[in-house]
């Protein structure tokens, strides 16, 4: 089994590229999809975050009001990081227990973790190979202002929040660019999927 780390900046395209290697036949964890799980209610997270931050953030199901907490902790440096604190190691957890559950299925597998902040939780560092995804900041802010409605100045505390695609880039073993055209992007990931897989054939 080969892991692969997928992530890139906010608004850079990294779903567009999690669902086109999927359909190459990679094997997908979304830790966002993840961390929807972790914060279910009456979950041990869930149980911490209402702790931390009150019931302010729960909606009348008492299911997280994500964008609420999210406008919250991106105005505020010192709750983003108890967030994080709280959030992260839960999702990590349940991540490697997927990942086992998938080896024993299937060992020959490519998994492709997909996660926006693999890189600044070090998670990338367990794995095999990572993707960055990259787009310019006039583009990202442009898709989150299309995408999520925020203000130009919103999107760019946003952005501003994680670790700058620069300092990412440098530590990726595959960059794709999702700047131009749908097909350009399918392109380079297609390479990239074909490299990894020639990759997995030589370490088995």
């Amino acid at each position: 089994m080969l892991v692969v780390g997928l992530t890139g900046g906010i608004a850079s395209g990294k779903t567009v590229v999690s669902k086109m290697l999927k359909d190459l036949g990679a094997l997908i964890i979304d830790a966002d999809e993840v961390s929807r799980e972790v914060v279910a209610p009456k979950t041990r997270c869930w149980e911490k975050l209402v702790s931390s931050f009150g019931k302010e953030i729960l909606q009348e199901d008492l299911t997280l009001d994500r964008k609420k907490l999210a406008d919250r902790v991106f105005n505020n440096p010192e709750e983003l990081l108890t967030l994080n604190s709280l959030i992260h190691p839960e999702i990590m957890e349940r991540i490697d227990y997927r990942l086992i559950a998938i080896k024993e299925k299937n060992p020959e597998a490519i998994v492709i973790i997909d996660a926006a902040l693999i890189i600044e939780t070090e998670m990338y560092a367990k794995y095999d190979k990572l993707i960055v995804v990259c787009a310019g900041e006039k583009t990202q802010i442009e898709r989150i202002l299309h995408r999520d409605k925020l203000s130009q100045d919103e999107a760019k505390k946003r952005i501003h929040s994680q670790l700058p695609l620069r300092d990412k880039i440098k530590i990726a073993d595959f960059v794709i660019e999702n700047e131009g055209t749908l097909s350009k992007t399918k392109e380079q990931v297609e390479k990239v999927f074909n490299t990894i897989s020639s990759t997995k054939s030589a370490k088995s």
